[in-house]
């Protein structure tokens, strides 16, 4: 939403100045500017990168303007189910932990907390590292070195759309030109006509780069940042799950694991401590009643 409006902002800035100044809007109603613009801009994007990349473009956006980032009632989950299941590692044996992490979906204790199983890849990545610690023979600063990697794994994956914007806003300025220099070959052809409408012609070429630069620096920049920021919120939940499960692995017990979590999120969306408890503790007597 954010994003929304602070487009209607530049926009309604921009447009509210031109008239001001005592521009008429019309003039910048030039639609095969717009086509010409566009269509190389998705035309090189598409060049540029893979399919997956294109198709992970248009979700990160859709991400980023409606902020689907995680919020404190999803880390309150995530940190339920970490504890819940580091109390089984902790007090049952292995044959009974096992069926958890190797059928999470039917999992009483992940179907406890359906906010966090609604990502399939931070489950996978929860039930790998626990079987790890279920076996018994691994290191902590092992495991520690494999996350970190597995993480900056998701991390460049993730952050590849931000990069595939940020080229397209990048360019964009130099396709503007692109249009603007074809408006002015149109009008070189039109130099026996009046000054007026030599004068409209020309104008409607500057206005292919006033459309270059303002969808660079105006939209597609501000976009692939937002983009950025909210992947990287995302990302957040596989540290919270890695400075968890290493904190549990070098002997702190479930609820002081859990700490060491959620001392991995940000401070404006940090739950505090009883909060923390609340959802662990009560989550777990719930699910024993049940």
């Amino acid at each position: 939403m954010g994003f929304v409006i602070g487009l209607v902002i530049a926009i309604g800035s921009m447009l509210g100045g031109f008239v001001a100044m005592g521009g008429h809007l019309i003039v910048i109603w030039q639609p095969w500017e717009f086509v010409i613009i566009g269509g190389m801009a998705a035309g090189t994007f598409v060049i540029a990168n893979p399919m997956k990349t294109v198709v992970d473009a248009g979700k990160a956006s859709v991400q980023a303007i409606l902020d689907k980032v995680p919020k404190r009632q999803d880390y309150l989950a995530l940190l339920g189910l970490l504890h819940a299941l580091m109390r089984e590692l902790k007090t049952k044996p292995r044959n009974e932990v096992e069926p958890h992490l190797d059928d999470p979906a039917n999992s009483e204790i992940f179907k406890a907390y359906p906010d966090v199983t609604k990502n399939p890849d931070l489950v996978m990545f929860i039930c790998d590292y626990a079987r790890l610690i279920l076996i018994g023979n691994a290191r902590s600063h092992e495991i520690e070195a494999l996350m970190e990697e597995e993480i900056g794994s998701f991390r460049k994956y993730a952050l590849k759309p931000y990069a595939a914007i940020n080229t397209v806003a990048e360019a964009l300025p130099a396709l503007g030109i692109v249009a603007a220099v074809l408006g002015i070959v149109k009008a070189m052809g039109a130099l026996d006509q009046s000054p007026q409408i030599l004068g409209g012609l020309i104008g409607a070429a500057l206005v292919g780069t006033f459309i270059g630069v303002f969808a660079s620096y105006g939209v597609l920049a501000p976009l692939a940042v937002k983009v950025k920021g909210v992947r990287e919120k995302q990302g957040s939940v596989y540290v919270i799950v890695k400075q968890s499960l290493i904190a549990y692995m070098n002997g702190a017990l479930p609820q002081i694991a859990v700490e060491h979590g959620r001392k991995g999120i940000a401070a404006s969306d940090r739950p505090t401590i009883d909060e923390v408890e609340t959802a662990t503790v009560g989550g777990g007597a719930q699910r024993e009643a049940a």
